[in-house]
């Protein structure tokens, strides 16, 4: 992927913990990286083929003055967001310096950096209580409503039986591709509460449900945390995740089976 360079960019902005930094202007200096596939640019030598790094300067600039924040990694993120939110760069990787920050000791620069990249990613939607089909569809709205989650694709609904043993009603399913950036853990944290939105409880593991969606597949990372295990660890044994799965992204390759979708059978 190529990249458009943005280096030395200085702001003169009021961030920090301390009182006096919160009204006394110090300087900012901005590293980025937009990583942006501008090969058209290239042969059509057309500015609008192309990201306008000027733009992106602006961005950053906005950003980092329209609020004042305690820490550099909340700068940092809020104004890789700003350029991810208005221009069509695949990934940033964004780094921001406090030449001045005020320490005891001596140092060139203290600094932080994030990276921030769109992901297509995969989740699947069940309803066994109420409204099902009304559920699924609000939940769809819900997430395509987010600024920062993009629906690529919807599945057909299919009513499948209750998978576990608990759950008495029958479900309907679909699955749903999406593009964002956010990270899987902004996006599970957003999941939860489009869920608790509708009701969702979380007595019974398994149990009926007015909505419940699952990240699939989160690109091609591997996910395993306390809180989130991705891609989904019972997907690959489920008729209801697969066979909509199959409908939307039969040839997306599961970065543990090493399989197309289209190959995986229930295990």
């Amino acid at each position: 992927m190529n990249k458009i360079l943005i280096r030395g960019l200085e702001v003169s902005a009021c961030h920090g913990v301390k009182d006096f930094e919160k009204v006394q202007p110090q300087p900012f200096i901005f590293d980025a990286d937009l990583y942006f596939d501008f090969s058209a640019a290239a042969e059509s030598d057309d500015l609008n083929d192309t990201v306008n790094y000027s733009a992106a300067c602006k961005k950053i600039v906005a950003a980092a003055t329209s609020e004042s924040f305690n820490l550099i990694e909340k700068l940092a993120y809020v104004c890789a967001y700003s350029v991810m939110d208005s221009l069509p760069v695949r990934k940033i990787l964004l780094t921001v310096y406090k030449p001045q920050a005020p320490m005891k000791v001596s140092f060139k620069s203290v600094g932080a950096s994030v990276e921030v990249e769109r992901t297509e990613a995969y989740l699947s939607l069940g309803s066994s209580m109420g409204d099902r089909k009304n559920y699924l569809e609000m939940a769809v709205e819900k997430l395509n409503s987010h600024p920062r989650i993009f629906v690529k694709k919807v599945s057909d609904y299919i009513e499948t039986e209750p998978y576990g043993g608990v759950a008495e009603n029958k479900f309907l399913n679909c699955a749903v591709g999406i593009e964002t950036y956010l990270t899987a853990e902004e996006l599970l944290c957003e999941i939860h509460k489009i869920e608790d939105a509708f009701g969702r409880t979380r007595e019974k593991r398994w149990g009926d449900r007015t909505l419940d969606i699952d990240i699939i597949f989160f690109g091609k990372k591997i996910i395993c945390t306390d809180g989130l295990i991705v891609p989904h660890p019972e997907y690959h044994k489920r008729d209801f995740v697969l066979i909509p799965l199959k409908q939307i992204a039969p040839d997306f390759v599961c970065p543990v089976l090493k399989k197309a979708v289209k190959y995986i059978n229930p295990s």
